[in-house]
């Protein structure tokens, strides 16, 4: 009889039904509108220079839409029976090395790293085949000194956990946040002495936060040595014959020159990689960011429920869960969420060959980051690829299956081994970060690492349990969300300006037509700028002076623009509601989808320009992790906080004073003159602005908190705008 399945794949039928209905009325409909604007050039002879930028934005925006509809072909959702695996594979599961990056101990806290660290060694899966590696990039002794603390309440945490199925398995949050009911006068006497040694932890920890302790003396985080600690060993489990084995817990912190590039994250990751050879080298990998907590211990079984399924293994590269924060507001007014990628974008390219890789939160098979040259070359041509580390490439011929320090090397050689790999030079003449583990070109090594992996053949799979996997942090302000979100569409539209360019070198690969696609949207993302910045001020300019650029409500072809328009948001309306969102999130996208095109998508694409042409330098600034209460109070109620820098804030207040002064002017006109059939297309765009940033509006005018939007810059959007005004309506008469 053959053996149940240790996972199933479900597709979606009724939405892919839905979606490609959509695609083709809709497809049907742009082909219309593009005809009527070729016909009235045609016909109107010399067309107007309003007239043909409109024209370029609704192409642009009609091709985005349609790489767009890749995404939503073929939707699956898949399910995990990890009882069955460890049923049939309990005695086989492989060993899995745990990634955790930080890099700054004030924009994030050591005691939030510290949780994580302690919920992924608490993962419900064999102590004996758990490796916990912490990249460093600060620097910190203060980092350290955490990981240290982290270690010996480890020593007490994880059997708690064990004995008694605590399912909560993050410290910080079982004793501040949820009770498991598991009732008994032991657990509660177990429970109470536990709670009594995290808080010594904690008090620890903010001591030495408090006196600013580092590595011997200060140290720069941009320029220091490699420093490598094993925290622990054979010898400490030794002592205790009581204790538990425990995971390995490896504190890694490369060299850092500021005469050396150092890649950011990539390069981070890559020093893990090649140290975690050297100690443990297991054969997946699970990547974390430092505030990305494990919040379902039994994610490594559920990612083992493909790796180890005989029918997907040979060519699955990696399985990806989707991000996802515990401190979202109940109107998650800045798309914290990210909905649309996790709960749409990620279940579409599941049905195809696998969603992107995400920067976080993805169990990773170790043998795809090396791809063939492993396999495919000698000893002395893996030198040239890998660097002149006879360990490193020893380490590639065998795989551990614990996690017991090599026992080829004296703890002393392998440590000094760890640091040369974790060196500036290193890398240096090798194919580090260009065709061996994560790539280097761009600041979102995920995106083209990912990219690279499905160009070479392999596979990702996108699994959502039904309780989160991993739990963040998300952004909970304004200026933080719209800054993170240029650095990511930076590093993106890096991608498709170089010569992997998805549309170019992703067609010549060995990925599918539809999966290409999605890859382009996602790296020509930035350019909806170009038409978002063009219909929030060319229809605003025209309307003031009466130059219509839509056909009168009276001509039949302005039914075209009406159904483009409202079928698009009946779409977003249905993809909401299918995914269980209440109907405000509808509106909730539109605005910041709208202030990310005008603020993360321009900036982004500036920067990803001058880059380019060698005028700027890549730079990474980690996301600030901590936040005021004031700050987190004003997101929870639902409240913008317009605490930002002038550059965020000026160009979304121009925009809508814009909007403002020429809606006001169009209907002033309107009701003097007449002229409703001819302008009701641009009169309906300048208020459909308005009522989507009603809370601009409100920062500029009603509020008088310290989150409302500054009078200076009121006062400066009010004067770009009237000069914008002023100048475009003599450049128009002219």
């Amino acid at each position: 009889m053959e053996a149940l399945p240790f996972n199933l794949c479900i597709p979606k039928e009724r939405s892919a039904i839905i979606n490609r209905s959509y695609a083709l009325l809709q497809s049907i409909a742009i082909t219309f509108l593009i005809f009527y604007r070729l016909s009235y050039f045609f016909h109107s002879g010399q067309p107007s220079l309003p007239h043909l930028l409109v024209f370029a934005s609704e192409l642009i925006l009609s091709f985005l839409w349609l790489l767009n509809q890749a995404y939503l072909w073929r939707p699956v959702s898949r399910k995990t029976f990890p009882e069955r695996l460890l049923q049939e594979k309990k005695d086989e599961l492989p060993a899995i090395d745990v990634f955790i990056c930080t890099a700054d101990p004030e924009k994030e806290p050591p005691l939030e790293v510290v949780n994580t660290v302690l919920s992924a060694m608490a993962l419900d899966y064999p102590n004996d085949k758990l490796s916990v590696y912490v990249s460093d990039d600060g620097g910190s002794g203060l980092t350290l000194h955490a990981m240290r603390e982290a270690w010996e309440f480890g020593r007490d945490w994880l059997p708690f956990c064990k004995r008694f199925g605590i399912k909560t398995r993050c410290p910080k949050v079982y004793f501040s946040r949820y009770k498991d009911d598991l009732g008994g006068k032991v657990y509660e006497e177990e429970e109470e002495k536990i709670k009594q040694k995290y808080k010594l932890l904690e008090e620890h920890v903010k001591k030495a936060e408090k006196n600013g302790r580092m590595l011997g003396k200060t140290l720069s985080s941009k320029n220091h040595p490699a420093y490598v600690e094993v925290i622990q060993d054979e010898s400490q489990n030794a002592n205790d014959a009581n204790q538990a084995k425990m995971p390995l817990l490896v504190y890694v912190s490369r060299e850092k020159s500021t005469s050396s590039p150092h890649h950011f994250k990539a390069g981070a990751l890559n020093v893990l990689l090649r140290v975690s050879s050297l100690i443990s080298n297991s054969p997946y990998i699970l990547v974390l960011d430092c505030d990305m907590r494990c919040n379902d211990p039994t994610s490594a079984l559920q990612a083992m429920c493909f790796h180890l399924d005989p029918k997907i293994s040979s060519n699955l590269a990696f399985v990806q869960f989707p991000q996802m924060f515990h401190n979202l507001s109940n109107r998650d007014i800045y798309d914290g969420k990210l909905r649309a990628v996790f709960s749409v974008k990620w279940l579409g390219m599941d049905g195809l060959q696998g969603p992107m890789l995400s920067g976080t939160g993805f169990y990773m098979k170790r043998e795809a980051l090396y791809g063939d040259v492993v396999q495919d070359i000698d000893g002395v041509q893996l030198k040239q690829y890998l660097g002149s580390s006879n360990e490193l490439v020893k380490s590639l011929k065998q795989s551990n299956n614990h996690n017991s320090v090599n026992k080829d090397l004296p703890i002393s050689r392998l440590l000094e081994e760890t640091r040369f790999l974790a060196s500036c030079a290193y890398e240096k003449e090798t194919q580090w970060g260009k065709q061996v583990g994560f790539l280097y070109n761009s600041v979102v090594e995920d995106y083209l690492t990912g990219f690279s992996l499905h160009c070479k053949g392999w596979k990702s799979l996108f699994y959502n349990p039904p309780r989160p996997a991993f739990l963040g942090t998300a952004t909970t302000k304004l200026n933080d969300t719209l800054l993170q979100g240029a650095r990511w569409n930076c590093g993106v539209l890096q991608v498709a300006l170089s010569r992997l360019s998805p549309l170019v070198y992703g067609l010549m690969s060995r990925m599918s037509l539809l999966q290409t696609m999605c890859y382009a949207y996602l790296s020509l993302q930035p350019l909806y700028c170009l038409p978002m910045w063009c219909l929030a001020t060319v229809p605003q300019l025209c309307l003031l002076n009466a130059i219509p650029l839509y056909p009168k409500v009276s001509d039949s072809w302005f039914m075209i623009f009406f159904y483009i328009f409202i079928m698009s948001q009946l779409k977003h309306v249905e993809e909401v509601l299918s995914t269980g969102d209440p109907i405000w999130t509808w509106l909730n996208e539109q605005r910041i989808w709208m202030m990310k095109s005008i603020i993360s998508y321009t900036i982004g694409s500036l920067n990803a320009v001058l880059k380019c042409f060698g005028l700027r330098e890549a730079n990474f600034v980690p996301t600030n992790k901590v936040a005021d209460d004031e700050q987190v109070n004003c997101y929870q109620k639902g409240i913008f906080n317009f605490q930002a820098s002038t550059i965020v804030l000026a160009p979304l207040v121009t925009l809508v004073t814009l909007s403002m002064m020429s809606f006001a002017g169009g209907v002033a006109r309107i009701i003097i003159k007449g002229g409703l059939n001819e302008m009701s297309g641009q009169i309906f765009l300048s208020f459909y602005i308005l009522l989507v940033h009603y809370p601009i509006i409100e920062g500029m005018m009603f509020r008088k908190d310290k989150g409302r939007i500054p009078p200076s810059v009121t006062l400066l959007s009010l004067s770009i705008s009237i000069s914008f005004l002023y100048f475009g309506s003599l450049i128009l008469l002219c």
